[in-house]
């Protein structure tokens, strides 16, 4: 009989494909689905970023890489990083992973063991607190609040952190809430931060590009007084409609990179060629499709927040980011999940349970906004006629 290391136990999942799944079934079965649960832009990759793709296959670009990352693409992420955070890095601190989850769990895994302490959002991207109990260590949570727009409040974050912390997650702007983080509380933090220098910061900006009504997206890059203890996460994957070719990128310290590096070739070895180029082509080339994804969504944000308001039951703050609406569900009656599955069961709306994000998120239910303007407004209707 086979006998699994026991920390396989600790090992949590992504919800939102769980539900996929199930919308998949359902569908397949003939029922009308719609599916406002799944983080994934429903725009296509960019036409020019696909042909710089095929180009690379085509001119032969079918072997292995550095396990960093080719050279021209490591430069392209600093120059992005220096026109859309204004800040100077070194393309030799970039490692080009597959997806964003590879900077995390690297992250993770690097500091996480027992008797260590790792804080991160709640709610929040699930995998946040899987790997964290994967790697042995006590996840603690930071938790977010309806009432600030879910942005941390420094005070509650820095009270937090003990002699036993040693890893920090951000997120802004965030999943599942939509939440962006005030320069004004982000100072804080850095200040705070100072008192306690064993703690690493991985900030994960992969939504730093998808922003609303003038907020501003705050890189933690930016504090150079904190740059020697913190790792960027970003990527491909929201920003350029890029989900399934799996291209991240993130940025360490000096003292770090070495260590990611080395699990990089323990992991994966490197990222495909061809993708690679294809990233290249994303970073330097017109930013067009971006604008107006970014445009579209906007519009949509104002479309499902007014409707969710409208339904009896339901309160629903203004995501400042993402594509994301996380509105409290406390006056229907139903937990989250219940409202989950009555919601897909009965009126063919696929949504995520605010608890697959963490304890905090009991209450709320996540709706991904990344969908059709038609859709949006037909999955509104069936809400209220399932709930009348």
């Amino acid at each position: 009989m086979m006998q699994l290391a026991k920390r396989m136990d600790s090992l949590g999942t992504e919800t939102a494909f769980e539900v996929l799944a199930r919308a998949n079934a359902l569908a397949a079965q003939g029922k009308s689905i719609i599916n406002l649960g799944i983080g994934q832009p429903d725009f296509k990759t960019p036409p020019h970023v696909v042909e710089a793709g095929r180009k690379a296959l085509a001119d032969g670009h079918h072997g292995y890489t550095p396990a960093n990352g080719i050279p021209p693409l490591r430069e392209a992420v600093a120059a992005d990083i220096a026109k859309y955070r204004k800040v100077e890095i070194d393309p030799a601190d970039v490692l080009i992973v597959p997806g964003g989850k590879v900077t995390m769990f690297f992250a993770i895994l690097m500091f996480g063991e027992p008797g260590a302490e790792i804080l991160y959002p709640n709610p929040g991207f699930p995998i946040y607190e899987s790997a964290i109990r994967f790697s042995g260590a006590k996840p603690v949570p930071i938790g977010l609040h309806e009432k600030n727009g879910f942005a941390f409040d420094a005070e509650e974050v820095l009270a937090k952190i003990t002699p036993a912390t040693r890893l920090m997650i951000l997120n802004s702007p965030a999943n599942p809430t939509g939440g962006v983080v005030p320069k004004a509380e982000f100072d804080k933090l850095a200040a705070g931060l100072a008192a306690h220098p064993q703690v690493c910061i991985l900030s994960d900006e992969i939504y730093g590009r998808i922003l609303y009504d003038g907020h501003e997206h705050v890189s933690f890059l930016g504090y150079e007084e904190l740059r020697d203890r913190t790792i960027l996460l970003d990527g491909w994957s929201k920003t350029y409609a890029m989900t399934g070719w799996r291209m991240g990128y993130s940025v360490w310290p000096k003292a770090l990179f070495p260590h990611a590096e080395r699990l990089a070739i323990n992991c994966h070895s490197c990222v495909n060629a061809a993708a690679q180029y294809a990233g290249i082509a994303a970073l330097e080339g017109p930013q067009d499709a971006v604008d107006e994804m970014v445009a579209a969504f906007a519009e949509r944000r104002q479309i499902i927040v007014s409707g969710l308001n409208q339904i009896p039951g339901f309160r629903c703050v203004e995501p400042g980011g993402a594509f994301y609406a996380f509105p409290n569900i406390e006056g229907t009656g139903f937990t989250a999940k219940a409202l989950q599955n009555k919601l897909l069961d009965e009126a063919g709306i696929a949504t995520v349970a605010g608890t697959s994000f963490g304890a905090f998120g009991e209450g709320y239910i996540r709706f991904s906004y990344a969908a059709s303007r038609a859709e949006i407004e037909e999955a509104l209707q069936r809400i209220k006629d399932c709930l009348r």
